[in-house]
């Protein structure tokens, strides 16, 4: 293990972790390898080849369940994101493409068109739009020192329309993290709304929750530009206190390197989202997830502002275990 990725290990800390989902998920198996064909494939693919697929995906698997979370959309959403598919507006970071597909959990895992998926996430070092001066933990640059020219209230904010296939698409860069998080990023999957002057109106949030990222990568990543540049305590999966260890079916994405042995080169990532169109699920004010709830207008969320409250907290859940 090189220096860096020490830095970046993460602290044994014993908490409490929240419940993060309360229902399940799409089903692995034949489910996951259909999904990942679909997600992958062609712009050009047919509707009658996407029905094939979806149709041998569903025989295949032996359950398709809904996923559903208590997650909170957390501290840093915003609604006023634009639908686009590259959101990175010039922010830096190693290449990241999400292709996900939107699947109807309640008739046979059928793809869900038209279904919006909108995602937003914090930069390579732990900053999110809208909340620029936020402290990420750790020891970072300030923000503004990235050099890019992204607009502080929409990079790495957007949505996307689902195709014929159910399927999404986004250009962006792999997450950084920030105190006392785990790499992730948030999602809503919308129905009901459609696209007006750029940006996507009415409707309602099927689904809110998040995508993870393998620890192997995220810390290989860690230790390349501009990411090395911030210092501190990673929280891994199995000390996060959203994730659950649910493997995919806990949004754990599948990730494929864009050139094996070169991570600098990107990856790309997939999942299928089965949700129930009739629910509605908008993850604001309560529920599981640990982010807390009131956006922190410019300072850091109450629950991870600096290390030094995180050894705090830590110190203080170890005694009330103990």
């Amino acid at each position: 293990m090189t220096g860096n990725q020490a830095k970046h290990k993460s602290k044994t800390i014993t908490r409490r972790r929240a419940l993060a989902v309360t229902g399940g998920t799409v089903a692995a198996g034949g489910l996951a390898v259909g999904g990942y064909q679909a997600a992958f494939a062609d712009e050009t693919t047919g509707t009658a080849a996407a029905t094939a697929t979806a149709s041998a995906t569903s025989s295949s698997s032996s359950e398709c369940m809904t996923l559903m979370t208590s997650v909170t959309e957390g501290p840093y959403y915003l609604d006023n994101a634009l639908v686009r598919k590259d959101i990175t507006e010039g922010k830096s970071g190693v290449p990241l493409t999400l292709r996900l597909t939107v699947v109807d959990a309640t008739d046979g895992c059928t793809p869900v068109p038209g279904a919006a998926v909108e995602i937003w996430h914090c930069d390579a070092w732990g900053y999110y739009s809208g909340y620029t001066t936020a402290n990420p933990g750790g020891s970072a640059p300030a923000e503004s020192e990235d050099g890019s020219t992204a607009d502080d209230n929409t990079y790495l904010r957007g949505y996307q329309i689902a195709n014929a296939n159910g399927v999404v698409k986004f250009e962006t860069i792999f997450p950084g993290w920030y105190t006392p998080r785990t790499c992730h990023i948030h999602v809503k999957v919308h129905t009901g709304g459609e696209k007006e002057d750029g940006t996507y109106e009415g409707g309602k949030v099927n689904y809110t929750g998040q995508f993870f990222f393998d620890d192997e990568i995220a810390q290989e990543i860690f230790t390349l530009e501009p990411y090395s540049q911030h210092s501190g305590s990673y929280t891994t999966l199995d000390n996060d206190m959203v994730y659950d260890g649910g493997g995919a079916s806990s949004g754990l994405l599948t990730l494929k390197a864009v050139k094996t042995g070169n991570p600098a080169r990107g990856y790309k990532g997939f999942l299928i989202l089965g949700i129930d169109p009739d629910a509605e699920n908008t993850g604001a004010g309560g529920g599981g997830g640990g982010e807390g709830g009131t956006p922190p207008s410019g300072e850091p969320p109450a629950d991870a502002p600096t290390d030094a409250a995180t050894d705090s907290a830590s110190a203080s859940t170890s005694a009330s275990a103990s």
